[in-house]
């Protein structure tokens, strides 16, 4: 993966900083397993510092982080993510007890818990948004993998739970009309990083091959669709 050729660019970072990038996407894991031993704040501080210099889209900087201290607001969260968790799995029909079986969150686990939002007041916003109006959550979403990879590099884990109703979720967390909460973020220690993404290793997918998602010169049809068990 790592190429040093006489050609490369002159702004290429050293061979082994390059090499570390690519190490830490390859081995970041949506991570549901957690110790309860807590996160060192200056950790926690530099993960969120990575997060808030992601790109967005005409700067607008979208993101907003809601630190859940609160024990019982922790369970309160858990509840709802339940409530969903029992929803989404009879929706599923068939792989409903497949599904039940998975863990999908350390909510009660983890050191830290954290709810990324968007922000409210986002309509001002119309710098590369007017025909895709979207890209606010496309800017959430570079923020939080910012985090995830400076997580992985620092050896903790995180794990993005999307399981939840967003109204219920906004209304317990009093957030102003027009926020929204896009993720809940479960960061801390973990006993081992999966060796390959969870639900590989419970069969339930399968990652497709990058020649099926890259297209040259226009759309292809026949891109064959992702194994699993």
């Amino acid at each position: 993966m790592v190429d040093s050729t006489p050609d490369a660019s002159p702004h290429r970072f050293p061979d082994a900083d390059v090499a570390a990038i690519y190490r830490v996407i390859a081995e970041r894991r949506d991570m549901r397993h957690f110790r309860p031993d807590p996160v060192d704040p200056a950790l926690l501080a530099r993960l969120l510092w990575a997060a808030h210099h992601a790109p967005s889209v005409g700067y607008m900087q979208p993101w907003r982080f809601v630190r859940i201290t609160d024990r019982g607001l922790r369970e309160r969260m858990h509840a709802l993510v339940e409530v969903e968790r029992c929803a989404t799995a009879r929706a599923l029909g068939e792989r409903e007890e497949d599904f039940m079986r998975l863990k999908v969150e350390g909510l009660l686990e983890a050191g830290e818990v954290i709810v990324v939002a968007l922000a409210d007041g986002r309509e001002k916003h119309v710098f590369g948004r007017r025909t895709l109006p979207e890209m606010d959550l496309a800017s959430v979403a570079c923020a939080i993998q910012n985090m995830w990879l400076a997580a992985r590099a620092e050896g903790i884990g995180l794990g993005w739970v999307s399981i939840f109703d967003p109204a219920e979720l906004a209304k317990l967390l009093g957030m102003p009309t027009g926020a929204r909460p896009v993720a809940i973020l479960c960061i801390g220690h973990v006993e081992a990083f999966y060796p390959r993404p969870m639900l590989e290793i419970h069969q339930w997918a399968e990652r497709m091959p990058p020649e099926t998602v890259v297209f040259e010169n226009g759309w292809r049809d026949e891109v064959p669709a992702p194994t699993g068990g």
